[in-house]
Formats: C-alpha cells, sequence, structure tokens
C-alpha cells in the first residue's frame, strides 16, 4: 500500500551527511553530477546534456517533495538524491497490505566507493521506520550495477525477484533485481 510522504521540511544527519529537500540553488551541483556520463544510466535515465535539463528535473524535485538532496558536510555540496517513491511491492499480492516506499538512488561517481550512499541509506531507513511508520522498503538495481547491490546488501535488504525495467528515456529494457527489507517491530 502506497504511503503518501511530504518530505519538504525534514533533514536527516549522519556523521558526513545531510540529506534534505533540493533548493534552486542547488541547480550547479545537481548538474555537475547528473551530467556524468553513466551517472543517470545506471538508474534508468540519460546523463543531463544541458542545464536546462537539471532545471526541469530540479524544479520536479521541489515540487514532489519526495527527494532528498544528500549534502556532503564537508564540502557543503549536493553530491547526489535520495527518493522515496511508489515501491513494486504494490503490485504483488502478497505485499500490497504493507505500508511501503521505494528507495531509489544516485551519487556523483567522485564519491563511489567512499560508503557515503550506504550511510545515507540507513539514515533513510531507519527515518522510514520509526517516523513515517513504513512497514516494509524496497529497492532494485540493474543486474550489471555492482555498486548500487553492494549498498542495498549492506543495507540488510533481501532479494526478492529479478524482473524487467523499461526505461522509457533510454528506450531499453533492463533485467533489474528486486530487494525487500521488512520492518522488524
Amino acid at each position: 500500500m502506497d504511503v503518501k510522504i511530504d518530505l519538504a521540511n525534514i533533514i536527516i544527519e549522519t556523521k558526513r551527511l545531510s540529506l534534505r529537500m533540493f533548493h534552486e540553488s542547488d541547480l550547479m551541483d545537481f548538474y555537475a553530477y547528473a551530467s556524468v556520463p553513466g551517472v543517470g544510466e545506471m538508474a534508468g535515465w540519460p546523463h543531463h546534456k544541458d542545464l536546462e535539463t537539471s532545471q526541469r528535473i530540479l524544479k520536479r524535485f521541489i515540487e514532489e517533495k519526495e527527494v532528498f538532496a544528500i549534502v556532503h558536510k564537508e564540502h557543503n555540496k549536493v553530491i547526489g538524491s535520495l527518493g522515496l517513491h511508489d515501491s513494486w511491492a504494490n503490485d504483488d499480492k502478497q505485499l500490497q497490505s504493507l505500508r511501503t516506499k521505494e528507495i531509489g538512488y544516485v551519487l556523483a561517481k567522485e564519491y563511489w566507493g567512499q560508503g557515503l550512499m550506504p550511510e545515507a541509506v540507513e539514515a533513510v531507513i531507519e527515518y522510514c521506520f520509526q517516523i513515517l511508520g513504513i512497514e516494509a522498503l524496497t529497492c532494485g538495481h540493474f543486474t550489471e550495477n555492482r555498486q548500487s547491490r553492494r549498498v542495498i546488501e549492506k543495507s540488510g535488504f533481501v532479494f526478492v525477484k529479478k524482473g524487467r525495467f523499461y526505461s522509457r528515456q533510454l528506450q531499453n529494457s533492463y533485467e533489474d533485481l528486486k530487494y525487500i527489507l521488512i520492518r522488524t517491530q
């Protein structure tokens, strides 16, 4: 069962990161990582070829209020995003009664391999389970996206099934792996 959320006034702090809503002033940081070839493609969208694309998507993030900007505290810079979206579990007869959200994330390439995304995901898991009353979180990755798989495994998600994801933006179909994390209390 989908849960409506509004992250507009939420800030989640970790040791190295601050997760907050995007602001219009984040445009250049957003474009800096979203325009790098290979970053968006790992999540099913083409890298941004111009500033106008980033501006349009940033505006949507701000309006929809379901995507955090990931700010690196030391550099005071937006280095990625983490969204809470409608879950594939809403269409699964065994899982659709659970209050569920899907986690999706992207991180600037220069910050890969530093444990930042698991840090962000774990903080959001805690927030979702303890504050929002979410009963299960889902996520997934394309089979070739080993970095995302490592984040998912480190965060305690359990593999559920293989699927197919069609990216309209990339006009391609990808095999993906779907995972779930069910709240234990």
